[in-house]
């Protein structure tokens, strides 16, 4: 590194002496020193991980105040991914690739010479096994547009994220932050809350849309024009003293990069630069008699995306947070709504909307049902209220009507999906079964891996565009996760009824892993406790597959209690807005998902008079016998026992034993335990199936007539108490969600809606063909589990 790069001379921008309002120049082994620093390692230590996020936020800190800096990093970034192309430095690339996208977006002006290599490498990386093709195809792509169109991402994204009104570019984004009340207590919710805040502000207050709209045309300019055609000074002045006439030329700038962008970059981007020169002298000359068309450039640091922080009560409905938002959004009136939709979904929730526990009014009707047979004057049109005073009064409107024999008719609303909705739903099983490439239950080549990744190579039916994206960011520990993939059920059982989100709202989901804080007296008995019990599998699991996931946000979790305890410390300290700084990075360059199945359970309670519950887990099931719950903790400290010491309750267990050849067998056994344990999340990457593992309170015992394995991996477990016992059941260990006096349990993959929607249909037109294949037509090929896919910023690397 101590010869001189053949940039250095060649580069305007590299050579300028940093002023005022910019950071000192970082030198080039200064930065390959901090790069080196934040690359994962293998068998990486749990404080190094730490460090090196904290170590990765400082490199973007240190350079997103200097044009020089951030093309400096583009330069060093681009060489080390080189130098791990030619090494097989697979580990890294994925690190160095994720830095240098986030790098060129906020850079101010790139050369053709570095796009260019940036291009050929990413496109050099189709060649590679996944995840590498489909982050590589991704990034390939937006280069390719964004050599041609300077400046596109950085607009878009800003645009998109703090919803500034256009008429160019519909797409609207927001980022949900979901907070487990049970592990933030009041310290770690106000840094989380301060840091979000924070984010949002500037030295000057307030970031306010004619602020954002200046970065916007700002650095669309500087991207196009660079510093031999642009004085960055000069231009940033004339935007801030327009004020509410900027308004305008972001519209133009808008306009502008649009129109490339649907001509397809075509005259190398020639005629773009020509038009924002042409603006460029616009602005400049309405201040100076003469512009400059030379000079330095300006940096326009990318801001943080709008934020709304939920600390996730029973009180807070997050889907009626995001209809809220998307009735609020500046795009919302250019999709038709009618009241009685908005009526339904704000007037009712997820729970609600079960069919089970739906109630309905029979009201007996003496009329043909003919709209032509009404009496005259009689209202055909149905009432848009569904409240419960409008429903009690036409309800003794229709008990008063009938004794006079009148024709009687209550409002209500058409519940039958239209063909539109249902294909809709098809889309998206089509489209998500498609880029898993398989699923259990699925094409005959399925693997009993875990899904992980969408690729459009993989995927022939493209989803249908929608305006609004919804990044859900859930912080807490597997019960947060569980309580998400129940409303997630709910919420697709609703919309499988009446469509209104899945239309217009792409859903997004991210996991940040935090645990409860422990205090400093028994930090190591909880600390030694925590090591038995993992209250974080999921994060440690995609820890495991992801060591850029590792590297950053299983990081934070730790970093957040340590935050708290330094503004305890300093009250008066400035908040930084480091925790929103990290969920910006996660949020936008985390786009490769992770699928993880959620299980429906049956459970049937010992009493006769209490039906039946159905709900659903996604980490772990509990079940155990509470007068043996102090033998069961002495039985795992000690797990050899002899036949002699053997107790518990009897029980039988069905199920059907997942084998790697795909030919599951159905068994069932009776067995003495105190409790067991199912887990849906792999402990080791040796182990990672996409199935459940039941293990069993103490050791089984092996007689002539039957065999117990130790672990039972299965898909559909069945549980029965053989005695007059009853079991207790916790799901994703959540004291909140605890069944008591349970007599048997019955556990199978959650059924996608989309597919019990064409089930339902099939078997409706079909009727009369009773002896047809269930799974015949396209029904074949829709992916019939429910997974919950959490982002992450490779997937699963093999």
């Amino acid at each position: 590194m101590t010869n001189k790069a053949p940039w250095d001379s060649s580069s305007s921008v590299r050579s300028m002496e940093p002023t005022g309002g910019c950071s000192p120049t970082v030198p080039e082994p200064e930065l390959y020193r901090s790069i080196q620093a934040v690359l994962p390692r293998e068998n990486q230590q749990a404080p190094d991980c730490f460090n090196k996020g904290m170590l990765r936020w400082t490199l973007h800190k240190k350079v997103q105040n200097n044009p020089a800096n951030s093309l400096s990093l583009v330069w060093v970034l681009i060489k080390e991914l080189e130098k791990a192309e030619r090494w097989d430095s697979r580990r890294c690339i994925i690190p160095l690739l994720h830095t240098l996208m986030y790098a060129i977006i906020q850079t101010a002006y790139i050369p053709d010479e570095l796009y260019k290599r940036v291009y050929d490498f990413c496109k050099r990386l189709l060649t590679y096994p996944h995840p590498y093709c489909t982050v590589g195809l991704s990034y390939t792509r937006q280069i390719k547009t964004e050599r041609f169109i300077p400046g596109l991402m950085y607009q878009r994204m800003v645009t998109a994220e703090q919803r500034l009104k256009n008429e160019h570019y519909p797409i609207q984004e927001r980022v949900f932050v979901l907070a487990d009340p049970d592990v933030f207590s009041s310290s770690m919710g106000e840094v989380l809350f301060g840091g979000i805040e924070a984010s949002t502000s500037s030295s000057d207050g307030l970031l306010s849309p004619l602020d954002h709209m200046c970065s916007v045309v700002q650095h669309s300019i500087q991207a196009a024009l660079g510093a031999e055609q642009c004085d960055g000074p000069k231009l940033a002045r004339a935007l801030k003293d327009m004020g509410q006439d900027v308004e305008s030329h972001f519209q133009e700038v808008l306009a502008a990069l649009e129109q490339s962008a649907e001509e397809g970059g075509r005259g190398e981007g020639g005629a773009l630069r020509s038009r924002l020169k042409k603006l460029y002298n616009k602005i400049v000359t309405d201040t100076d008699s003469e512009p400059l068309s030379r000079g330095r450039l300006c940096d326009c640091p990318l801001p943080n995306p709008e934020m709304s922080f939920h600390l996730w009560t029973d009180d807070l409905d997050i889907w009626r947070e995001l209809a809220k938002w998307f009735r609020s959004s500046s795009m919302s009136e250019q999709f038709s709504l009618c009241q009685e939709q908005e009526d339904f979904e704000l007037g009712e929730s997820p729970i609600d909307l079960m069919p089970a526990e739906m109630s309905r009014f029979s009201v007996m009707s003496n009329d043909s049902g003919i709209e032509r047979d009404l009496p005259p004057g009689a209202d055909p049109s149905p009432s848009s209220s569904l409240d419960t005073a409008s429903m009690s009064s036409s309800w003794e409107q229709c008990k008063s009507e009938q004794e006079s024999m009148r024709l009687s008719r209550r409002g209500g609303i058409k519940m039958k999906p239209s063909v539109k909705d249902n294909m809709v739903l098809m889309q998206e099983t089509l489209e998500e079964h498609a880029s898993l490439g398989g699923g259990r239950g699925g094409s005959k080549g399925a693997t009993l891996q875990r899904r992980a990744g969408s690729s459009a190579m993989q995927t022939p039916f493209p989803k249908q565009q929608r305006h609004f994206t919804a990044r859900i960011v859930v912080m807490g520990d597997d019960r947060v996760l569980g309580r998400m993939a129940k409303a997630y059920y709910f919420f697709r059982k609703r919309e499988a009824r009446r469509l209104f989100l899945t239309m217009k709202v792409n859903l997004q989901f991210y996991y940040i892993p935090v645990c409860r804080a422990t205090n400093s007296i028994s930090s190591i008995k909880e600390n030694l406790h925590q090591s038995k019990e993992n209250l974080c599998n999921l994060g440690s699991y995609l820890s495991m597959v992801d060591p850029w996931y590792n590297s950053n946000i299983n990081s934070l979790g730790c970093m957040i209690p340590k935050l708290a305890k330094m503004q305890q410390m300093n009250p008066g300290r400035p908040k930084e807005p480091f925790v929103s700084d990290v969920i910006s990075y996660y949020v936008r360059t985390g786009q490769q998902p992770v699928y993880f199945t959620i299980y429906f359970v049956k459970i049937t309670f010992t009493s006769q008079t209490k039906e039946p519950v159905e709900d659903v887990f996604l980490t772990h099931l509990e079940m155990e016998f509470p007068e043996f719950r102090q033998i069961s903790a002495s039985i795992r400290e000690k797990p050899k026992k002899s036949s002699g010491e053997l107790c518990g309750a009897v029980v039988s267990m069905n199920y059907r034993k997942v084998t790697l050849s795909g030919r599951d067998i159905d068994k069932g056994v009776s067995v003495r335990t105190t409790g067991a344990q199912i887990n849906a999340i792999p402990s080791n990457e040796a182990e990672d199936l996409n199935c459940l593992t039941l293990t069993l309170n103490e050791t089984p015992i092996k007689t002539k007539n039957s065999t117990v394995e130790s672990k039972i991996r299965s898909t559909n477990i069945k549980i029965r108490t053989l005695e007059s016992r009853a079991f207790t059941v916790t799901l994703d260990r959540d004291c909140r969600r605890t069944y008591r006096d349970v007599q048997s349990i019955e556990i199978s993959p959650c059924l996608d809606p989309g597919y019990c929607v064409q089930k339902t249909m099939r078997s409706k037109v079909n009727r009369s063909k009773p002896g047809e294949d269930k799974d015949a037509g396209l029904s074949k090929y829709l992916n019939k589990g429910l997974p919950l896919p959490i982002n992450t910023f490779a997937g699963i690397i093999t």
